[in-house]
C-alpha cells in the first residue's frame, strides 16, 4: 500500500524564488525527503525556448537538497512546469508528499495517491506515432501500480512531460535516415502532447489503439484525464499518475470531468464535486470555504474558429499566437471560478478533452 498524500499550493514570487517550499518544509508541514512530485506554473513565455521552466525546476530542487534531501534522490522526482502565466494566472507550484504513516488520519474511504514512472526513451522519430504512444501507455501503466490502482476509473489526473522536436533532434533523425513528423519545432509541442495524451487514453481504456494517420486528425479520440506538456528538458516521457484508492488514508481526494468549450464554467465545478465537495446549485467561490487545493486544466482553441456559434479570431492572429490567447482566457474562467487566480491552466490540449475543451481535475481537502 502506498504512503498517504501531502499536498499544498505554494506562490511563486519571482522565476527562481523557492522560498515557499523552504517555509512548508521549516514548518514542518512538508519533509524535504518525502516530496514525491511538484507541477507548477512559471511566467515564461510557454514555448520552445522557455527558460524559466530550467530557472525554477533548479531552484525547487536546490532547496529540496538544502533541507536535508539526498541530491540523488532529489534528480528523479518529477517536477512538472508548464511555462506560460498569460492573463490572470499566477505564478506557483503544487506539491505532493507522502506523510509518516505515524501521521497518517486512517480512513477506508478512496484518498488521493500518486505514482511516477519514466518511459522508455523517445527517439525525435517516435514523437507523433504509434511507437510513442505505446512506450507512453506502457510507463502509465507502471505508473498506476506504483500508485495502487488498479482500476483505470479511480485514475483522475495523469500529468506528463515529454520531448518536443527542436533543429538538433530533427537533424539527429535525419542523420540517421529516419523521417520526423513536423519540421517545426513549436507544431512539435501540440504534436508531442496530442500524441502523448492518446497514450494515456489507451493506457486507461478510454480509447483503443490509434494508428499514426489519427494522431492530430481524429479529435474524437481523446482522454478526459491528460495533461501533457512538453519541453526540451528530456528525451523521455515523465508521468506523474494522481488518482484515489481505499486504505492509503489522509485528508485529499481528487476528482475529474472535461470542459466542454472555453466558457464551461460548469466542467470546473463538476470535478470538483466529483473531488468530493457538496456544492448548491448555483456555487460560489465562497462554497470552497479553503478547502480547494487546487485545479489542473488544459484548454485548446476550437479547430472551427467558435465559441459556443460565435466566431473569434485567434487561429488567425499573426501577432499574438492562440496558445497565448486561450491561455488567458480558460484562465481567467478558472479563476473566477475559484476566487484565485493561482490555477494551473496549460495550454496545447490535443486529445486532452473535446475539441476546444479540455480536462480538468480538482483536488480537494476532506478534512
Amino acid at each position: 500500500m502506498p504512503d498517504a498524500i501531502e499536498v499544498r499550493k505554494v506562490p511563486i514570487h519571482s522565476v527562481a524564488d523557492a522560498s515557499e517550499l523552504a517555509t512548508l518544509i521549516d514548518d514542518g508541514v512538508l519533509h524535504a525527503d518525502r516530496v514525491v512530485a511538484i507541477i507548477g506554473k512559471t511566467e515564461g513565455n510557454g514555448g520552445v525556448n522557455d527558460y524559466t521552466r530550467i530557472i525554477a525546476d533548479r531552484a525547487f530542487r536546490e532547496v529540496l537538497v538544502e533541507k536535508g534531501a539526498a541530491a540523488d534522490a532529489v534528480k528523479q522526482i518529477p517536477i512538472v512546469w508548464s511555462g506560460g502565466t498569460d492573463g490572470v494566472i499566477s505564478p506557483h507550484a503544487t506539491i505532493f508528499a507522502t506523510v509518516p504513516p505515524e501521521d497518517v488520519t486512517p480512513t477506508d474511504e478512496p484518498r488521493l495517491t500518486v505514482g511516477f514512472a519514466m518511459s522508455e526513451q523517445l527517439l525525435p522519430e517516435d514523437i507523433g506515432r504509434t511507437p510513442m504512444i505505446t512506450k507512453v501507455a506502457d510507463a502509465v501503466k507502471v505508473a498506476m501500480e506504483r500508485a495502487g490502482i488498479t482500476d483505470p476509473a479511480d485514475v483522475h489526473y495523469v500529468q506528463t512531460k515529454t520531448p518536443l522536436l527542436t533543429i538538433h533532434t530533427i537533424r539527429d533523425a535525419k542523420s540517421r535516415g529516419k523521417t520526423v513528423w513536423t519540421e517545426e519545432t513549436h507544431q512539435s509541442m501540440d504534436l508531442s502532447n496530442g500524441c502523448t495524451a492518446l497514450g494515456i487514453a489507451v493506457a486507461l481504456g478510454e480509447i483503443d489503439m490509434p494508428s499514426d494517420e489519427d494522431v492530430m486528425h481524429d479529435r474524437s479520440l481523446f482522454s478526459s484525464v491528460a495533461s501533457c506538456s512538453s519541453g526540451v528538458e528530456l528525451d523521455q516521457a515523465q508521468v506523474v499518475v494522481v488518482g484515489n484508492a481505499p486504505g492509503v488514508g489522509g485528508r485529499y481526494r481528487i476528482g475529474h470531468s472535461v470542459m466542454n468549450d472555453a466558457l464551461d464554467q460548469d466542467g470546473i465545478w463538476n470535478a470538483i464535486r466529483d473531488a468530493g465537495l457538496d456544492l448548491p446549485d448555483r456555487p460560489h467561490p465562497s462554497d470552497l470555504d479553503g478547502r480547494l487545493v487546487n485545479v489542473f486544466l488544459k484548454c485548446e482553441a476550437s479547430q472551427d474558429g467558435e465559441v459556443r456559434g460565435r466566431r473569434n479570431a485567434m487561429l488567425d492572429d499573426s501577432d499574438v499566437h492562440w496558445h497565448r490567447q486561450i491561455k488567458a482566457c480558460v484562465g481567467g474562467v478558472t479563476a473566477a471560478v475559484t476566487g484565485d487566480p493561482a490555477v494551473f491552466v496549460s495550454v496545447s490540449a490535443a486529445h486532452q478533452g473535446p475539441d476546444g475543451g479540455g480536462p480538468v481535475a480538482a483536488i480537494v481537502d476532506l478534512g
